[in-house]
């Protein structure tokens, strides 16, 4: 009732309700999925390319080694039955001595993969960045978010960002 008698105070009430109002309409906000961008983009896909190229030959050597490995092991499980006492623990300390070194080499290997794909994905998601903040210049964005519980459709940027990614490399 008191609001009521003060007229002055329902007309700024009003009047901010009204201009909020206004200003959520000019906000605009959109969506980029990254995981789409490290999936669909040419920049993902050539980083990519780039590291199968990069680690197929090493990648070869340890699937290589790790048959040999594999091989030798099961020749020693066929043999042991017939072996002395010293030349079962000489060819089983071999064998361990061998595994030691391979799971060395893959964990090696799976380091630097790692390393170099991060690198490789830092620059794309750098370049892509860019391009978001590109389109949401362009298009007059206010908010770009790359992680989201759940977005509709309509707010979502990706397509636009990967079209731009990829005509950017094109180039």
């Amino acid at each position: 009732m008191k609001l009521l008698t003060r007229p002055w105070l329902v007309v700024l009430l009003a009047s901010l309700a009204f201009g909020a109002q206004a200003q959520a309409d000019d906000f605009r906000v959109g969506f980029v999925n990254t995981d789409r961008i490290f999936r669909e983009a040419n920049t993902a896909k050539a980083a990519q390319s780039k590291l199968e190229q990069e680690f197929s030959r090493r990648e070869k050597d340890l699937n290589d080694l790790g048959a040999s490995l594999k091989t030798a092991s099961e020749k020693f499980e066929r043999e042991a039955p017939t072996l002395s006492e010293q030349q079962r623990a000489q060819r089983q300390k071999a064998l361990i001595d061998q595994d030691r070194e391979f799971q060395r080499k893959r964990r090696e290997f799976q380091e630097d993969l790692n390393a170099r794909k991060n690198e490789e994905l830092q620059q794309v998601l750098d370049r892509a960045n860019r391009v978001v903040k590109q389109v949401a210049e362009q298009e007059k964005f206010d908010l770009i978010l790359q992680e989201a519980v759940y977005i509709n459709p309509k707010y979502d940027i990706t397509d636009k960002v990967i079209k731009a990614l990829n005509a950017s490399t094109a180039k």
